[in-house]
């Protein structure tokens, strides 16, 4: 599924699309020493980088199947635990939606189940010119 993902930083991390659809999608990361900070846990910057991922990639299939483009207006996030190793897994759904502007939560959680981090952001569908995700 990551040929449908296109995007170089995700990439680049080691960021895997588990899926995609109306509404929701599910990012997945298997930690490396290069995930790590300091203290040897898994950096905020990454959560940050999951979490955003999941919450605009969950707004952004439209009705013929295709992946759209939209920019992050306001994300927020609370870091709930922490891990160093193995799998993580964002997942995200779309919890209120218009026209161009969606609104999206997401949970990072670990191969046990265990609650790292969660987000809420705000999201704009962008057009040709704006920056996209």
């Amino acid at each position: 599924m990551n040929d449908a993902l296109d995007n170089p930083l995700l990439e680049s991390l080691g960021i895997r699309l588990a899926s995609v659809a109306p509404g929701a999608c599910t990012f997945e990361l298997d930690i490396e020493p290069r995930h790590l900070n300091r203290q040897r846990t898994l950096q905020g910057g990454v959560s940050a980088t999951l979490l955003d991922a999941a919450c605009g990639y969950a707004g952004l299939q439209q009705g013929d199947g295709e992946l759209g483009n939209a920019v992050t207006l306001m994300l927020s996030i609370s870091y709930l635990g922490k891990v160093s190793a193995g799998r993580v897994r964002a997942t995200a759904t779309v919890t209120r939606a218009g026209r161009s502007i969606y609104f999206s939560s997401a949970e990072l959680i670990d191969e046990t189940g265990a609650l790292i981090a969660t987000a809420q952001g705000t999201f704009k569908r962008a057009g040709g010119n704006d920056h996209a995700r």
